[in-house]
């Protein structure tokens, strides 16, 4: 990849945040656990609990978008449906504060994240870039807890990551897609966009996933998969 760089074949490296730079998913998770927990009072089973969260949380995509706030939605609504109505104040203030902890919690980048970063941001010639999907405030604010602001030249954050995003983040950059690199940790999200629209892509599975996120995969002569994001540039940790 170092080599690639300084050929000239990678005009602009473009980043997904949550689950690549730094882990987010496994605070979904927790959240997810301790909502179970909450509704087992009421006599329903957590594997049905997960299974109805997950229905309601595609029926609202469409109106609400990604993100902690619709998440959060979700989480009320779905308890309210599967209680009848009959959930208590005091356990829907429960469930606002576990969806509120999602926008509070410690962001801290996986290991590497801080010295790749380091040495892309100072390659004369290369665009480094932040591609994130959800709400603007929230992943504002990941970001500017995570430390690594200065590292992009530019922020991306849309609704939703699409072939056209990509692309017209390319033309944001003026890098053409060919000449873009974009790493992620979502076949769904990260990898098919970027193909679709040109550009290659450096996947790196994470260890959690949220399912909606899941797809098949493939093998792809613009597509290489990664143990890690420093990997990808030949560091090791």
């Amino acid at each position: 990849m170092r080599e690639a760089i300084y050929s000239g074949d990678i005009r602009a490296v473009v980043f997904d945040a949550d689950d690549t730079l730094w882990d987010c998913q496994s605070h979904f998770e927790s959240v997810q656990d301790r909502y179970g927990r909450l509704l087992s009072s009421y006599g329903l089973a957590p594997e049905c609990v997960g299974e109805s969260l997950f229905t309601t949380e595609c029926r609202n995509m469409p109106l609400l978008g990604f993100g902690v706030k619709a998440f959060t939605i979700s989480l009320i609504e779905n308890a309210c449906a599967m209680t009848h109505g009959t959930i208590s104040g005091s356990d829907i203030k429960e469930i606002i504060d576990m969806g509120r902890s999602l926008l509070t919690f410690e962001v801290r980048p996986f290991a590497g994240i801080c010295d790749t970063l380091s040495w892309l941001s100072r390659i004369d010639g290369v665009r480094v870039a932040l591609f994130t999907k959800g709400e603007l405030l929230d992943q504002q604010s990941k970001l500017a807890r995570s430390g690594l602001s200065g590292y992009f030249d530019v922020v991306d954050i849309v609704s939703d990551k699409t072939p056209q995003a990509v692309l017209s983040l390319c033309q944001r950059m003026n890098v053409e897609p060919c000449r873009t690199l974009v790493v992620g940790n979502s076949f769904k999200s990260d990898v098919l966009p970027a193909i679709e629209a040109g550009a290659k892509a450096a996947y790196v599975p994470s260890q959690y996933l949220w399912q909606y996120e899941s797809a098949e995969e493939f093998e792809h002569p613009e597509v290489r998969t990664y143990r890690s994001v420093a990997e990808i540039f030949g560091m090791t940790y």
